[in-house]
Order: structure tokens, then sequence, then C-alpha cells
């Protein structure tokens, strides 16, 4: 078989599994990198512990990408985060579950996984280049910039995995989607995923609370009821509750209706318990003492209770049970892209055969955060990032070799 090269635009996860699997089929593949280090986000999200993938069931794990889930379904089955543990353990990271069932390397970091997989596709014969950016489509290839000026890169078939746009600081930052309108090729707007929102806190209640975290508590919105912890911010909420609602709040206030979080300070108890206990305290103590020792709710709940609770009467034992059991928080609009976690938006569905090759540009293929999909943290993100990559790399061996 004749070796054939192909360009990778973009040295994340997807980008390095395509060149990974590409490597290991014969072909000469070169990683084009517009920052001074590969894999910069993915590096950064290992700093506190890589979430690589979940052990929940599989049946629910692939079915947490909303409206791709039926796209996905395929690609993921191919990679599921079984196989994510394998890969790790191959290239020497070891991998637990942790008490939330997210799965990390034993190291709790990665670094050490990204430095031995680039070791091996070193070993494979992938050319890695940085600080080398794609700059749009030339007559024939694909212009990139680097410190010797820019240059048209010919190959046989070529990988966009530019992430979205979310981090932009790291790399990802969204500019390829006018080259990618020029070229017919449909891109949905980006918007930010997995983010904070802002909320109008008085100043007394932002001086106070900002960076204080709500524990043992349960969010609900569209998207159901999910215990967890979330975080007071100088703007509004942030944290993990948050991100699995917010989703389900952009749309709404996407429609420009009311968004509202609905949270339980207290699920370990009744409303009906909560009323009784709140009923015995002297009606003359303060709200915080009848909070404390009628619910056992102090500091920055009760805060939130009083920042909240309009002109409800918080003597009232029955409306003060009917508060701590469903707070609601409206939120105003989501923190800005550039502070999300990832990013919806991108390359429509639509555009892309099964293959992952654009339908409007033969032999170039996307894979990665630049599609059109989203999906809540918890290793959900990545382990669609590497099986993306897989399956256009297999893509790209089947189209040239057709």
């Amino acid at each position: 078989m004749t070796r054939k090269h192909i360009a990778i635009f973009g040295g994340g996860p997807s980008g390095l599994m395509a060149a990974d699997v590409l490597s290991l089929s014969g072909h000469t593949v070169t990683v084009f990198e517009a920052m001074p280090t590969v894999a910069r986000k993915f590096l950064l999200a290992g700093k506190s512990g890589l979430n690589i993938t979940h052990s929940e069931d599989y049946a629910n794990f692939a079915d947490r990408f909303g409206l791709s889930n039926a796209r996905l379904r395929t690609t993921l089955d191919a990679f599921t985060p079984a196989d994510v543990r394998t890969w790790a353990s191959d290239l020497g990271s070891e991998t637990f579950v942790g008490s939330s069932g997210r799965v990390f390397p034993t190291a709790m970091k990665a670094s050490p996984l990204l430095r031995a997989w680039i070791r091996r596709l070193e070993a494979q014969g992938v050319t890695i280049l940085t600080r080398h950016r794609w700059i749009g489509f030339a007559e024939g290839g694909h212009s990139v910039e680097s410190s010797d000026g820019i240059e048209v890169v010919h190959c046989d078939a070529a990988l966009l995995a530019f992430g979205g746009a979310s981090w932009p600081k790291l790399g990802s930052d969204g500019r390829w989607t006018n080259w990618m309108a020029e070229q017919g090729v449909a891109v949905a707007p980006f918007q930010p995923a997995n983010c904070g929102f802002d909320i109008a806190w008085s100043e007394t209640f932002r001086e106070r609370f900002a960076g204080a975290p709500l524990k043992s508590v349960e969010a609900t919105s569209a998207t159901g009821t999910i215990p967890g912890e979330f975080v007071i911010s100088r703007e509004g909420i942030e944290g993990s509750l948050v991100y699995a609602h917010a989703a389900a709040l952009r749309d709404i206030l996407n429609e420009k209706r009311p968004a509202i979080l609905t949270v339980d300070l207290m699920p370990g108890r009744t409303r009906e318990r909560l009323e009784k206990d709140l009923a015995r305290q002297d009606h003359k103590a303060s709200l915080s003492n009848r909070l404390r020792k009628g619910a056992g709710i102090d500091g920055v709940k009760a805060g939130l209770l009083r920042e909240l609770a309009g002109d409800r009467d918080l003597r009232d034992p029955k409306a003060l049970a009917g508060l701590i059991k469903a707070l609601p928080i409206e939120v105003l609009r989501p923190r800005p892209i550039a502070e999300a976690i990832s990013s919806a938006g991108g390359v429509e569905w639509n555009d892309i055969d099964d293959g992952y090759m654009l339908k409007a540009l033969p032999g170039v293929f996307v894979a990665g955060e630049m599609i059109d999909w989203e999906a809540p943290t918890g290793g959900y993100l990545l382990t669609a990032c590497f099986a993306t990559g897989r399956a256009a790399a297999r893509g790209i061996d089947a189209w040239l070799n057709r």
C-alpha cells in the first residue's frame, strides 16, 4: 500500500487520538498545533484530577449527549468508557472509580498520561509541529502560519480538530468558523455549556458569601432533579450542580423565558417534618435561631433564603419550610463562553457524513468539540472527543482506500 500523508490540524485529544490510529494504519501523519504545546486544555483539566470517563451503566452513559445521542451512539459503541480505561492502562496509567462514579488516573494528573502518549506517537512516526496555526483553505491545500511565515500544506486527507470556543487562551477560539462558512459548511453558533450563570445579588449578599459552597443540596430544572453542590460567585452561581443544569437553563433563556433553578436546601427532610420542627421554635426568636434550631440551616444557606425570600412571611413555618424545600433561583444569563468548561454549537451534523467527512469538502474530516454536540462534565466530554477522533481516523483510512 502506498503511504498517504494525513495532516491533522489541532493537537487536542481528538487530533492526537486520530494520529494514534492513523499512524498504526501505516500512514504518514503530521499534527499541526497552534499553541506552544499540544493538549493544553487536557492538561489544565487534569490539574485537579483528570476525569477521563465515567463508570455508570453504558446505556445511561450513551444517553448523555442530548440531541446528538443517536448520531454519536455508533461512535461511542466503538470506543466505550471501558475502552478508554484500557487505552490509559496501555499507556501506563491505571485508573480508579471515584465515589461519584467518575474515572481518574491513579496519578490524578494529566501530564504523565500525555507524556506517555506523545512518546508512543513519536515512536509510531507521528510528526508534531507546534506554533503552526491553520489559517484557512488554500488552493489545493491548507494555509498554515508559523514563525517561518505562511506555507500551504498539501496532503492526501486532512482532519480538522480545532475544538469549540471555550477557554480560548488554551487554543480553542472558534476563529475557524468563518472559513467554514466560506466553503458552504453549516456551523451552529457557539454557546457556553457547563457554565455558571449571572444573578442579581444584593451587594450585601455578594460581599458576605461570594466563594461560599452550598453542599448537600438538590437542584431541579427541565433536566430533572440532581443532588450535589454549587458555589456562590460574585456574579451568580457556578459549580458542578449548576453545570448539570446549564443546557436546560440556557435554552430557556434563549427562548426569552424566565429560567429558574429550584433548590432543595434540606433534601434529607420532608416539607412536613420541617414545618413541624419550625413550628416548635419560639416565634419571638430571630430567623437565624429558628433556622438553625428547627432546620439545621445557617451560613450561606440561611443567607440565600433571606436574599431570595422576597415578600414571603418567614415567620410562617409553612412558608419557610416551602422555601427551604423549593427555593427558586432565577438566573439572568450564562457567564461568557470564555469561562465555560465546554461549548455547544459547531459544525452541524447534517454536513458531516458517517465517516466524519465534510460533505462539501471531500477529503476533509472533523472531530471533537468543533462538531455541534454537548455533554455534561463527568468524563462524557473527553470520552466523546476520543471516540470521534478514532471514528474520523477510520473514516479517513476508509476514504483513502476506497
